[in-house]
C-alpha cells in the first residue's frame, strides 16, 4: 500500500494537463496514483498498457508512477484503487475533452463527464478522501460580460457546448456537496488555454485526430501534418479581427495545481481559482509568435467565424497569485519554443515508433 500522508490520485493521468501535472508532484516529493482509461491517451504496447506518456514522466523525474487502467464510472475498479492506496487528495482530470465532438455526442459528454465525476466522488465519499481538486474550465463563464473575468464572473450563462455544460454541472455537484458536508475541502481550478510542453520536449499534447484547438493544429502545421490552419473569424472587434484568448504555459498550470495542494494543509471549504496569464493574444499574434519559434512557414486561410465563438476572452489570476502565492512565469515566447521542440521531436506525437 502506498503511503497515504503524500499520495495524490490523478484522473486522466495520462492526458496532456494530468501528465504535466504529476512531472510536478513528482518532483514535489508526493507520489502518484495515476488513473485513465485511455480515452484521450496512446498506450504503450511494449509496457503492458503502461501508457506512454507516463513511462515519459518516469524518465523526466527519475521517480515512479503508479497507474492503474480505469473508467470514472467503473466502481469496482474505483473501490479496489481506493482499498489499495492510502489517498490523501485527488486531482480530477480526466474528461473527454473535445467542444466539437460535445456537440456530436452530447450523451457520451454527459455520461463521461458528468456520471464519471459523480461516481468518483461516491467512492471518494465511502472511503473518506475528502480533499478534491477539479480541472475545470474558463468556459463556465460563457459569453463574457467584462474583461477581464475573475471569479466572481456570472458562470452557466450562455455556454455553447455540451463540453462546458459538463464544466458547469460538476462545479454545481461539488457545490451542493459541500454545503451538505463541510469536511469537504474542494478547490476548483478554472483553466484558460494550455499551450507548450515540458521543456525537454518529452511529453506534450497530443490530439487523436486533427487538433480541436489552435496551437496544436498550428504546430501540426508546421512540421507537416496538416496541410493549412483554418482561422475562424477574421472580422471581430480585435486589434488584428481574430479572437483573442489568454494563454497559459501547460509548466505554469500544472505548478498552479501543486500550490493548489498546499491548501489541504488547512480546512478551508470550498475555493475557486482562475489559471492563466490575465493577457490576451490574438490568433494572428499565436501564428506569428509560433512561426519566430520555429522558423517554419504557417500557411493560414481566413474563413467565416465558427458559431459560439466569442470575440475576446481573458482572466484574472489575482486571486490565485494572492492566496496560493502562484503566478504565470513563462511567457509567448516559451509557450511556442516549448511546443515546437515537443512538435519536432515527437512529429506523430506519442506514437512515433
Amino acid at each position: 500500500m502506498t503511503s497515504g500522508s503524500r499520495t495524490v490520485l490523478v484522473t486522466g493521468g495520462a492526458g496532456y494537463i494530468a501528465s504535466h501535472c504529476i512531472v510536478e508532484l513528482l518532483n514535489e516529493g508526493y507520489q502518484v496514483v495515476a488513473v485513465d482509461n485511455f480515452a484521450n491517451a496512446v498506450e504503450d504496447p511494449q509496457a503492458s498498457g503502461f501508457p506512454e506518456s507516463l513511462k515519459r514522466v518516469e524518465q523526466i523525474t527519475g521517480k515512479k508512477c503508479i497507474f492503474h487502467k480505469a473508467d470514472m464510472n467503473d466502481t469496482q475498479a474505483l473501490n479496489a484503487i481506493f482499498q489499495k492506496h492510502e489517498i490523501y487528495c485527488i486531482i480530477h482530470c480526466a474528461a473527454l475533452k473535445a467542444v466539437g465532438e460535445s456537440v456530436q455526442k452530447p450523451l457520451e459528454y454527459y455520461k463521461s463527464n458528468v456520471g464519471g465525476s459523480i461516481n468518483l466522488l461516491m467512492v471518494a465519499r465511502n472511503a473518506g478522501v475528502k480533499r478534491f481538486v477539479f480541472s475545470s474550465s474558463a468556459t463556465v463563464y460563457g459569453n463574457p460580460q467584462y474583461l477581464p473575468i475573475d471569479e466572481k464572473h456570472p458562470v452557466g450563462v450562455g455556454i455553447t457546448n455540451p463540453y462546458g455544460q459538463t464544466k458547469y454541472m460538476v462545479e454545481v455537484i461539488l457545490q451542493d456537496l459541500h454545503k451538505s458536508d463541510a469536511a469537504w475541502d474542494i478547490i476548483l481550478l478554472r483553466y484558460f488555454n494550455p499551450v507548450g510542453s515540458h521543456e525537454s520536449g518529452r511529453i506534450g499534447e497530443d490530439p487523436q485526430g486533427p487538433p480541436n484547438n489552435l496551437m496544436p493544429f498550428v504546430a501540426q502545421v508546421a512540421v507537416g501534418r496538416q496541410p493549412e490552419l483554418k482561422v475562424f473569424g477574421s472580422d471581430y472587434d480585435t486589434k488584428d479581427g481574430t479572437g483573442v484568448r489568454d494563454y497559459i504555459h501547460v509548466v505554469d498550470l500544472a505548478k498552479g495545481h501543486v500550490a493548489a495542494l498546499k491548501k489541504f494543509e488547512k480546512s478551508f471549504g470550498l475555493k475557486v481559482y482562475n489559471l492563466g496569464t490575465g493577457q490576451g493574444y490574438s490568433v494572428l499574434e499565436m501564428v506569428e509568435a509560433f512561426k519566430k519559434a520555429s522558423g517554419r512557414d504557417i500557411q493560414y486561410r481566413k474563413v467565416d467565424r465558427r458559431g459560439g465563438d466569442v470575440p475576446t476572452v481573458y482572466g484574472s489570476a489575482a486571486l490565485a497569485e494572492k492566496e496560493l502565492n502562484w503566478k504565470c512565469e513563462k511567457g509567448l515566447d516559451d509557450m511556442c519554443r516549448d511546443l515546437w521542440r515537443w512538435q519536432e521531436q515527437n512529429p506523430k506525437g506519442f506514437a512515433n515508433k
